[in-house]
Order: C-alpha cells, then structure tokens, then sequence
C-alpha cells in the first residue's frame, strides 16, 4: 500500500510539473528554431508509427495508367509545388520559412531533406504512406488533409505521379 501511494504521488507531481512547464511559455514554438532532439525524436516517432499503423491496411490499386500520372501531375502543380518543389527547384519561401520543413519531393525518398526513415519502407508500404499522409494531411506540420476534398482516386493518381516525380527533370 505504501509503494502504491508512493507511486501516485510521484505521477501527481509529474504531472504538475508537466503542467507547470506547459504553461510557463518557456519552451519556443517558433518555426525558426528547431526542437530539442529528444522532443523532436518524440514527435517524428509518434508521426511515423502512427502513419505506419493507420496506413497498413490501405491496398494499392495498379498506378501504371498513364492518365492517373497526367492527372496526378496536374494536381502536384496545383496544390503541392509550393512546399514539395517541381524538378529543379531547389528551395521557396514557403520551404524555407516552414518547420519542419516538407520534403523535397522530386528526390528519391532516400535522398530528399526530410527526416523520416526511410529505411523499412518497400514500395507497397511507401506507397500506403504517401496516400495516407495526402489523404489525411499532418497536425502542426503544415500539410493539408486533402481527404475532404478530393476522391481516393484522385489522390492516388498524386501518388502515381509522386512515384515518378524523381525521375523527371
């Protein structure tokens, strides 16, 4: 009994520490500095194991239809180049002024200047996450959930294009 008591005093004054340092302000939410590691480490992994576990039971349709990649295409110009950039762009305003910054979508996932891991994604899987993270967008990152506006087919014809979009100059 004793230890249980200990043990709910130690998480009431977690807790109120926790509070405290919420509400204290000390901690910068300014998009020109970057996290402390180990909270940007909390952040990145509560993203990526949360778009991994909504994202598993997604299945892909064939996206070798040309006219999904020309419609794909015309919605990236339209919704997307400002953030992800077009072939040979290296950089905009809005990329440099958001954090974290947006991927740079005309490299290849292993090469583009975006923090997740890349490693462990097969294509089938890379593929569930773009539809998914398009489809649903991203709290606090500056991605739209585009999911309300557009069709599941329409989205993945932006992942058909997506998939090639690193090969194109």
């Amino acid at each position: 009994m004793k230890t249980i008591k200990m043990l709910l005093i130690l998480l009431l004054l977690a807790a109120a520490g926790a509070l405290g340092f919420i509400y204290s302000g000390v901690y910068s939410v300014a998009a020109n500095e970057p996290h402390m590691k180990i909270t940007y480490w909390a952040l990145e992994t509560l993203r990526e194991r949360s778009i991994a576990r909504a994202a598993s039971d997604i299945s892909v349709p064939d996206l070798s239809d040309p006219d999904m990649l020309l419609a794909g295409g015309a919605d990236y110009n339209e919704m997307c180049v400002g953030c992800h950039l077009k072939p040979g762009l290296p950089q905009t305003d809005m990329t440099l002024g958001l954090y974290p910054r947006p991927p740079g979508l005309t490299r290849s996932p292993e090469t583009h200047d975006h923090a997740h891991p890349v490693g462990g994604h097969n294509r089938d899987d890379a593929l569930k996450r773009q539809f998914w993270i398009i489809k649903n967008g991203i709290k606090a990152s500056g991605m739209p959930a585009w999911g309300e506006t557009h069709s599941d087919e329409r989205i993945w014809a932006m992942v058909a294009f997506l998939e090639e979009l690193p090969k194109m100059e």
